[in-house]
């Protein structure tokens, strides 16, 4: 059965695409059947380009990639989550609406970026802040990705996610 992950971030334009990307990417190589998307509480509208231009370089299509509202993910007709992981601080403070799981409702956590879009340095400084930005959220996928997520029960899960938070 699919593992549902759903990362958040206001806009959805760069740290929550950076995290569906990457947990995605990660996740076929490994042979996990884990499935990642991506939303936020006001969608821009558009992925950031050097968001884009970081997935491209570690060897990601992007072309089904979009910003969109949470409200996708609250319908009748939405996966099952199992994680709802927030990426960026302003995301982690507002009231999300009510996410349904396979077992009532997925553990939430948080794992906060500073956002790479505001990086210093024109575009090399934007550019080096979405590479390393994507890094540090592949470190974090790949230890989410070590987990007996199948077998785990809700307390172990929140408990191995907080974990990875303060890792």
């Amino acid at each position: 059965m699919t593992i549902h992950v759903l990362i958040l971030c206001t806009h959805n334009s760069a740290r929550s695409v950076l995290s569906e990307g990457m947990l995605n990417h990660l996740a076929a190589q490994l042979g996990r059947d884990v499935k990642a998307h991506s939303a936020g509480s006001a969608p821009s509208g558009r992925i950031n380009p050097f968001a884009v231009e970081a997935l491209q370089n570690a060897g990601i299509d992007t072309a089904s990639y979009r910003s969109k509202s949470w409200d996708e993910f609250t319908g009748a007709d939405a996966p099952p989550l199992a994680v709802v992981i927030t990426v960026c601080d302003s995301a982690a403070a507002e009231a999300c609406p009510v996410f349904f799981g396979a077992n009532g409702q997925p553990v939430k956590v948080h794992w906060g970026y500073p956002d790479p879009s505001n990086a210093e340095g024109g575009e090399e400084g934007k550019r080096r802040a979405f590479e390393l930005t994507r890094q540090a959220i592949g470190f974090k996928m790949l230890q989410l990705l070590a987990l007996p997520l199948e077998t785990m029960d809700r307390p172990a899960l929140a408990d191995a996610l907080g974990r990875i938070a303060r890792s």
